[in-house]
C-alpha cells in the first residue's frame, strides 16, 4: 500500500507541475498528497534536466540565442504556465487594499497590473537565460523553487480552506520532508555551487515568508506560483553572478 501511494504521490506531482503526457492521476486521493509535496523538487529537477538535455542536443545546429530562446519557451510550456498564473493573480493583489487582496487573488480575471509585471518578468527573465552559460545548472534552479514551496507548506500558514495545497498540508508528514530534504541536499552536493545557490533559494523564502504573512495572512496556491517564479528568477541572476 505504501509502495502504492508513493508511485501515485509521484504521479500527480509530475501531473501537477507539468504537462508532460505520460501520468494522468488529476484526483488527490487521501494518502498520496503528502507524497506528491515530497516529489516537487524531483519534478522540478526532471524538467530541468530535459532543458538542459535538450540544449545538448540541439547545440551544435541551433545558434546559441536563438536555443536559449527556444529553451525558455519549452521551459513555460512544460510547466503549463501553471506557477505564471499565481504570479499574475499576486500581482493583482499587491494593488489593492489589504482587506481586498485575498478577493482579487481568487479573481479568474487578470488585471492590468498583473499582465504588465508578468510581461515585464518574462522579458527579464529570459534576457537572464538567453545570457547564461552554465546550463547544467538549469536542474538546480527548477528543483531548488519547488523545494521552497515543500519548506512553506510544512512551517508557514496556509490561508484557505479547500484545495489540493490545504490536502497536501494536512497529510505531509516529517519523514516525508527529511526525504525530500535529503534528496535535495545531497543532489546540490554534485554540482559546482550548489550549496550557494541551495543558500540564496532558503534566503529567498524567508523574505517571501516574513513577506506574504505580513501582507495576506499566509501562503495559498497562487502565491506558491509567484515563489517559484520569483525564486527562479533570482536563481538564474544568481547563475550569471557565479558565472
Amino acid at each position: 500500500m505504501i509502495i502504492k501511494n508513493i508511485a501515485m504521490g509521484f504521479t500527480l506531482a509530475m501531473n501537477m507541475l507539468t504537462t508532460l503526457p505520460f501520468f494522468k492521476v488529476h484526483d488527490f486521493f487521501k494518502g498520496i498528497n503528502g507524497y506528491a509535496v515530497m516529489f516537487y523538487p524531483l519534478i522540478g529537477f526532471i524538467l530541468g534536466g530535459i532543458l538542459y538535455g535538450i540544449s545538448l542536443v540541439l547545440e551544435a545546429y541551433i545558434p546559441s540565442t536563438h536555443l536559449h530562446v527556444l529553451l525558455f519557451a519549452l521551459w513555460v510550456l512544460l510547466t503549463g504556465a501553471l506557477h505564471l498564473d499565481g504570479l499574475s493573480d499576486a500581482t493583482d493583489a499587491l494593488f489593492v487594499s489589504k482587506d481586498r487582496a485575498i478577493e482579487v487573488m481568487k479573481d479568474p480575471h487578470v488585471g492590468a497590473m498583473g499582465m504588465t509585471f508578468t510581461g515585464v518578468f518574462l522579458i527579464v527573465k529570459a534576457s537572464a537565460l538567453i545570457t547564461m552559460d552554465a546550463l547544467y545548472l538549469l536542474p538546480l534552479v527548477l528543483m531548488l523553487p519547488r523545494f521552497n514551496v515543500v519548506l512553506s507548506i510544512y512551517f508557514f500558514p496556509y490561508i484557505r480552506e479547500n484545495g489540493m495545497s490545504s490536502l497536501a498540508k494536512a497529510e505531509f508528514t516529517l519523514p516525508q520532508l527529511i526525504i525530500s530534504s535529503l534528496m535535495v541536499l545531497s543532489t546540490c552536493f554534485f554540482f559546482t555551487n550548489g550549496l550557494i545557490l541551495l543558500t540564496v533559494s532558503l534566503v529567498t523564502i524567508v523574505f517571501f515568508k516574513i513577506w506574504f504573512t505580513k501582507r495576506f495572512g499566509g501562503f495559498s496556491g497562487d502565491l506558491y506560483g509567484f515563489m517559484i517564479e520569483g525564486t527562479e528568477l533570482i536563481l538564474l541572476h544568481a547563475v550569471l553572478v557565479l558565472s
